[in-house]
Order: structure tokens, then C-alpha cells, then sequence
């Protein structure tokens, strides 16, 4: 008979095979990966992870979503000291590249990889909801200030369309040699920031 756990150690060792899971699935990839080798990397029964997951897709979908909600949480955190809406904007910025170069492994299972039966993990349609918010919350304050024009959504995706695909271009190690990450970086924020520039921005500038 199973021994009862608590739920402290449920959570536990949830916790240690999405660990193992991100790990397995990062550097052999989704194929490769089956319950019984993370249970092997566990040191426990084959069966033994079964009591948790229902298959191979529900525990990648657990691995995504804590992916997307620790990015999400980075992204909240981000220029919440900040008063000034640009600095707070910058702020978030930087914390999504830091995000994606520190977590490389679940960056990728968050972005580069999708599941057919998205809606059928309501906590990763959760999650996923979540850090699509993180992306365009920094914008809002910008826009009502009149500092960036455009419609929301429309605004935010066209500044993560960006940011993701540096981002990925320079974990593929698809960059040329003579392209400087930071600067390509800096020439893409400041290119968006002046395309999309409101009329208090444009007017501030042209007094500057």
C-alpha cells in the first residue's frame, strides 16, 4: 500500500520531478523523455510518478506553467519602485532578458514548444494568461500619458515580438560575430520607442 503523504511533501516532490522534467526535456527533448527515465533520475519507481501526473504532456504542461508564472512574477516584481513610467518600462525590459538568459532551459519549454492540448491544462492556460498581461501592463502607463501611441495589444506584441526574437536569436547562437547583443538590444527598444512615439514624447523632444 502507497505511504500517505503530506501535503508539504507532495508539493516537494512535485517540485523535484518538474525539475528533473525541465532539465530532461531542455537538452534531449520532448521524444526522449518519458515518466519512467525521470523516475530512474529520481532514484524511485517506475510507477512512482503516476501518483502525480497523469502522463508525459500533463507534467510538460506543469513544467510550462511554472515557467510562465516564475516569469510573470520576475516581470511584476520589475520597476515597481519606479515612479517614472519609461524607467518602469526599461525596468521590465531588462528583467525579461535576464529572465530568459538565467532560466534558458525553461524559456524554451515556455516559448519554442507547444502542446495541441493547450486548453486541456486549465493552470497552464492560467499562467500563460498571466505573463501575456505582464507584457503589456508596463505599456499602459506609457500610452495614457500619451507618451506611446497605438492600441495596447497591438503596441505590446509588436515590442515582445521583438524582444523574443533577439532573445532566441542569440540563444541559437544565430547572431553574427560582429553583432553586439546589447547594442542590437538597445537599437530595437529605442527604434519601437520612437516609432510608436505619442505626442508628449515627440513634444519633449523637440524642446530637448
Amino acid at each position: 500500500m502507497p505511504k500517505i503523504l503530506s501535503p508539504a511533501q507532495i508539493g516537494d516532490f512535485r517540485e523535484r520531478l518538474i525539475d528533473a522534467a525541465e532539465r530532461q526535456f531542455a537538452q534531449t527533448g520532448h521524444d526522449a523523455v518519458s515518466l519512467r527515465h525521470l523516475a530512474a533520475d529520481l532514484g524511485v519507481s517506475p510507477m512512482t510518478p503516476y501518483r502525480y501526473f497523469k502522463d508525459k504532456d500533463d507534467i510538460l504542461a506543469a513544467v510550462r506553467a511554472r515557467g510562465f508564472d516564475r516569469f510573470a512574477e520576475t516581470l511584476e516584481r520589475a520597476g515597481q519602485d519606479e515612479a517614472d513610467p519609461w524607467a518602469r518600462s526599461a525596468a521590465v525590459g531588462a528583467a525579461y532578458v535576464r529572465f530568459a538568459f538565467e532560466h534558458q532551459a525553461a524559456y524554451r519549454l515556455m516559448f519554442d514548444l507547444t502542446q495541441p492540448n493547450e486548453n486541456a491544462y486549465p493552470d497552464l492556460v492560467r499562467a500563460c494568461e498571466r505573463a501575456r498581461a505582464t507584457m503589456s501592463a508596463h505599456l499602459r502607463p506609457l500610452i495614457e500619458a500619451g507618451l506611446i501611441e497605438g492600441d495596447l495589444t497591438t503596441v505590446a506584441h509588436a515590442y515582445w515580438a521583438g524582444l523574443h526574437g533577439l532573445i532566441v536569436l542569440n540563444l541559437a547562437d544565430k547572431l553574427s560575430p560582429e553583432a553586439d547583443f546589447g547594442a542590437v538590444l538597445t537599437t530595437l527598444v529605442t527604434g519601437l520607442n520612437r516609432g510608436l512615439a505619442g505626442r508628449e514624447a515627440a513634444s519633449a523632444e523637440a524642446q530637448s
